[in-house]
């Protein structure tokens, strides 16, 4: 089962509770706390792009990368014709990120780092975030945090549409501390009028944020923070989802 070759198709409308607005107005307030370098962020894991269409009209230069070239047909669809600068979309795991030139922040939304559950490959994926970030650049990503991984151990969730159907079950094993998702999704084909049904494995690894600020500080990034769920304050003791930004030491 390859995680998003069946359900990119479906994402926008199981997921369409996601207030992405919500999310960019979040965004900007860590932008305005200090000035960018420049322009250029980079949305990193983006997915079907919806982030990166609400960044790319408030005026910045967007580069969208994701792994999977499903989710990417999508993001593409969805930003063409984009003012005033069109976003580019690149294929690309994130622990191999290869960038044209530098970026003044970098973006990575809806616990994508979770996402990775190699540590090492995530250690990677920093320290490249850093090789192409601006002196003075900002680095933000979210993750869910181990209680909410740990909590969602053996429940079963229904998200549906007029034309699509997801259930999904979760596994959260404490040795390896993955939490698995198993989805079942049911998509209708307006061609045909049939239903076609997709299996997917979704995984997501529980990080501390201790291990998370090592990965950052070893990865060269200062200025570490974290930050409630989009919140200003620092996150509570059961906080569900946890904010962190870096930033590259300026010269």
């Amino acid at each position: 089962m390859i995680s998003y070759q069946f359900l990119a198709g479906c994402y926008d409308r199981l997921t369409c509770d996601v207030r992405y607005g919500v999310w960019a107005d979040y965004v900007e307030k860590h932008f305005r706390k200090r000035p960018l370098p420049g322009n250029t962020v980079l949305d990193l894991a983006c997915g079907t792009g919806s982030l990166t269409r609400e960044m790319a009209l408030r005026g910045y230069e967007m580069i969208g990368v994701d792994q999977s070239p499903e989710m990417l047909a999508e993001a593409a669809e969805k930003n063409r014709g984009i003012a005033p600068i069109e976003p580019i979309f690149l294929c690309q795991p994130m622990e191999k990120l290869d960038l044209y030139g530098t970026i003044d922040a970098c973006v990575c939304c809806l616990d994508s780092v979770n996402y990775v559950t190699a540590p090492q490959k995530l250690a990677r994926a920093f320290q490249r975030v850093h090789l192409f970030l601006m002196p003075g650049g900002l680095f933000l990503f979210d993750i869910n945090s181990p209680s909410r991984l740990e909590g969602l151990d053996n429940q079963v969730f229904l998200d549906e549409t007029q034309d699509a159907y997801c259930v999904w079950r979760t596994e959260f094993s404490r040795r390896s501390r993955i939490c698995s998702y198993f989805m079942d999704i049911f998509q209708l084909d307006e061609a045909t009028g049939q239903w076609e049904r997709g299996e997917e494995l979704h995984r997501e690894r529980a990080y501390t944020v201790a291990e998370l600020t090592q990965m950052l500080e070893q990865a060269g990034f200062r200025e570490i923070k974290t930050y409630g769920e989009l919140k200003m304050r620092p996150p509570k003791a059961d906080e569900q989802r946890i904010f962190f930004t870096a930033r590259k030491e300026a010269l």
